[in-house]
């Protein structure tokens, strides 16, 4: 990338209106320092972000308290791309319960947003100057499974679209399935597409796909495992390859697990351990999508919610809720590995983090 490119790096996080709960800071590709630029107080818990670089947009849900009960909203900020700042755009209303995931579609359409509490997703329209509008559709998910704690109901932990936008895919904790949509974009409408069942006492909750279209990847929250599955484009359907473990084979502890991503390249897929406070690395085999163990490395810190890859695939950033901490790691492309660049930087239970460059 251009030397005249910001990378910049935002953070999402739980904390209260009176506090500082988004964070953006520009991320030195020398050295892996990160330096503070802006905080953004007055939103209940605005954990999980959604970034639209080329548009300088940063998406992020927040909670509203109306009589007494929890609601979900999203709040659009604009970008500052030379300075970092940021500029609340709109603060637009959503479910009737508090979320915990948001992505926007690739045409820039619409936002779906997952509610872990209500057993839903929603489907928003892209409203006036890229912000986020009305609400066009929402789904109630229905069922359990086998864990009477964790599992008594639905929990949808999150939407990804498909890599050619035509279906939208919910891992959905509390019914060990992935349940599939098509995204109807003339009415604005997510259809029922079908189910794809996991292991029972899996608990999924983030996903990815491969760079080629042709697998997809699951991070299971409650069994500590990844699904891999091959991908059929045509038919939106996943097909089921292997279940690997998350965990060192001699760890007994607890842990549960959060974030899942495949590198640029498509070579490694990383994966977070909360418990572990780890992030698993497994290089990818091109010709079969499955998974060969390749390291543990320690976030240096505690319960790491969330990560990201850098675009170029040369950084990774884990950010620890417990120990409120921001660590930066350097990736070795060649083998995958991570190495701790010494570098870190404090803000109150991160949850989420997002980079990207923007030129200046």
């Amino acid at each position: 990338m251009a030397h005249q490119e910001n990378m910049l790096v935002f953070i999402g996080s739980y904390g209260p209106p009176t506090e500082p709960g988004v964070y953006t800071f520009r991320l030195n590709r020398e050295t892996g320092a990160l330096t503070p630029l802006d905080e953004v107080a007055g939103y209940q818990n605005p954990t999980f972000l959604s970034l639209d670089a080329a548009k300088k947009r940063l998406y992020a849900i927040a909670d509203r308290v109306v009589d007494g009960q929890r609601q979900g909203s999203a709040v659009s900020f604009e970008i500052d791309p030379a300075e970092g700042k940021l500029r609340t755009l709109r603060w637009e209303g959503n479910v009737d319960t508090s979320l915990c995931h948001i992505q926007r579609d690739a045409t820039g359409r619409f936002f779906a947003v997952a509610s872990y509490s209500g057993g839903k997703i929603g489907l928003s329209a892209a409203g006036a100057n890229d912000t986020i509008g009305e609400l066009l559709d929402v789904k109630q998910h229905e069922g359990g499974s086998v864990d009477p704690e964790r599992q008594d109901r639905p929990h949808p932990h999150s939407v990804f679209f498909s890599p050619d936008n035509r279906f939208a895919f919910v891992p959905d904790l509390g019914l060990d399935r992935i349940v599939g949509y098509r995204l109807d974009t003339d009415a604005g409408k997510l259809v029922t597409h079908g189910e794809t069942a996991l292991q029972p006492g899996a608990g999924p909750r983030h996903m990815a796909f491969h760079p080629n279209g042709a697998y997809a990847y699951v991070i299971n929250e409650l069994d500590s495992t990844v699904t891999s599955f091959r991908y059929d484009a045509e038919n939106g359907a996943l097909q089921t390859l292997e279940v690997v473990s998350t965990l060192p084979a001699d760890f007994g502890e607890e842990n549960a697990c959060a974030e899942i991503q495949v590198s640029p390249d498509g070579r490694y897929l990383y994966g977070s351990n909360r418990g572990h406070d780890s992030i698993v690395v497994y290089a990818v085999d091109p010709a079969t999508g499955k998974l060969t163990y390749v390291e543990h490395t320690s976030t240096r810190g505690g319960h790491p919610r969330h990560f990201s890859l850098s675009p170029d695939g040369d950084f990774l950033i884990a950010v620890n809720r417990d120990s409120d901490n921001i660590v930066v790691f350097r990736v070795d492309r060649e083998t995958g590995k991570l190495a701790f660049t010494g570098h870190t930087a404090k803000a109150s239970k991160p949850v989420c983090v997002k980079m990207a460059f923007f030129p200046l």
